[in-house]
């Protein structure tokens, strides 16, 4: 029996996929062993999205043939559609496969371990020139009570600053048949949350002719046993007043919405070829507001874009004050070679994008707060996912439809994970989890 060691790197898409890969090897025979063990064979789920991200596929590839030099070495996804060239001289990668690719991945290990040879193999289709969207399913997933299930590959957005419509190619969805399976299959095995993502899952259904978002969460709502939906990052544009009201008449679809922003400058904006404005943005978050009361709106921003200038900085500041968001998560801008941005003028330093990263995150930090702080005193339900130690006791965290991480005192014995509560938050357990000062009993009894 071969052993394999699995490493991923990147976004929620890869880690996805990768659980497939492990999930295949298992049936197949092979050993899963962790990756900071001795190997016959090793994985690495690679990232491009930043020249970071590059580096660091490297460095878990050459970590891999350090450990054991007779293993063999095999490079999956993103990396290997951009680093082609660089993987072919690298001399650390005895197998590459790309994106589309990883259904396959035991057939064409196996194929390489029949007629192992001294060159690298690389099994890498022009991913910018397929419309097939590579059918994937899994079974379980390392967690235990929310799923994520995805639904769509590639982009058609073209940002300035991204290289992912390259290593992904163009939008390409999943049928409603093949997810429904899915997500039936994760309610039969106890699954009581799943979590919609893709690479851009706004465009969902816009290969076959039109947005079929909300019709895919009409039939998933409707699933039994399933009892909340969770939706992945968001465009805003497809915020409409439309959107908003039929989403809302949803009742498992969480009050939980990540809308990618990027910048609150307008120049900037249109630098970074997005495709929206701070007025349509805001107006999308209204909409949501609208419907939901007290909705989570969670946002990405990039700092120190080539050429923002202090006051196009002060404008983004300005503009997420003005928001008033759950969470933030704060880039420093990455030069990505192979992308428009990289090619811009005004360049800024690292200490520069460095400083308006923290002045940023100081920020996201208030505003979290201020959020969470709105959930004191009112009845929250929980599904609870993990059990932890603090000061001697025992709690159990979960989250609510918000995503507000929520610390249950836990009953003596009692095995409450994957279980819904309902509970009054009372105080702060810790920066960011509230504590259950009363539990009013377990709501699936």
């Amino acid at each position: 029996m071969k052993s394999v060691a699995l490493h991923n790197l990147g976004c929620k898409v890869n880690a996805y996929e990768l659980e497939y890969m492990q999930q295949t090897l298992q049936e197949k025979g092979y050993k899963i062993v962790p990756f900071d063990e001795a190997a016959d064979i090793y994985i690495v789920n690679t990232c491009t999205v930043t020249n970071i991200a590059d580096r660091k596929s490297r460095q878990m590839l050459h970590r891999a043939k350090k450990r054991n030099p007779e293993a063999v070495v095999v490079a999956v996804g993103c990396y290997v559609q951009t680093g082609k060239e660089t993987l072919e001289t690298d001399g650390t990668v005895d197998l590459a496969i790309g994106n589309n690719r990883k259904k396959d991945l035991v057939e064409i290990l196996e194929n390489y371990l029949e007629q192992r040879q001294a060159q690298p193999v690389f099994d890498c289709i022009d991913i910018n020139q397929t419309s097939a969207y590579e059918e994937v399913t899994l079974k379980r997933t390392v967690e235990h009570t929310r799923a994520y299930i995805k639904i769509q590959d590639g982009c058609n957005q073209f940002c300035s600053y991204c290289i992912i419509p390259y290593a992904r190619g163009r939008v390409r969805s999943r049928r409603e048949e093949d997810i429904l399976r899915e997500v039936q299959g994760m309610a039969q095995a106890g699954y009581r949350e799943i979590v919609l993502t893709g690479i851009h899952i706004s465009s969902y259904g816009v290969d076959r002719g039109g947005c079929e978002l909300v019709p895919l969460l009409e039939t998933l709502s409707r699933i039994e046993g399933i009892e909340r939906i969770r939706l992945g990052s968001l465009e805003p544009r497809i915020v409409t007043e439309e959107f908003a009201r039929q989403i809302h008449a949803l009742p498992k679809v969480c009050p939980h919405f990540h809308l990618s922003l990027q910048s609150g400058c307008d120049a900037v904006l249109r630098r970074m070829n997005r495709h929206y404005d701070t007025a349509a943005y805001f107006e999308a978050v209204e909409l949501l507001r609208k419907y939901y009361k007290n909705p989570a709106i969670t946002t990405d921003v990039i700092v120190g874009f080539p050429g923002e200038t202090e006051e196009e900085f002060a404008q983004t500041e300005s503009f997420l004050h003005r928001v008033g968001f759950y969470e933030m998560h704060i880039f420093k801008y990455s030069r990505r070679q192979g992308t428009r941005a990289a090619e811009m003028e005004g360049q800024l330093t690292e200490g520069e994008k460095a400083r308006r990263s923290e002045r940023l995150m100081t920020l996201e930090r208030e505003m979290s707060r201020t959020y969470r702080q709105t959930f004191l005193g009112e009845t929250v339900e929980v599904l609870l996912e993990e059990a932890v130690e603090r000061e001697g006791k025992t709690y159990w965290i979960g989250h609510t439809p918000h995503y507000i991480r929520v610390a249950v005192e836990a009953g003596e014995g009692r095995q409450m994970q994957n279980h819904m509560v309902r509970c009054t938050a009372a105080a702060f357990l810790e920066e960011d989890i509230l504590l259950a000062a009363k539990m009013k009993g377990l709501t699936d009894q």
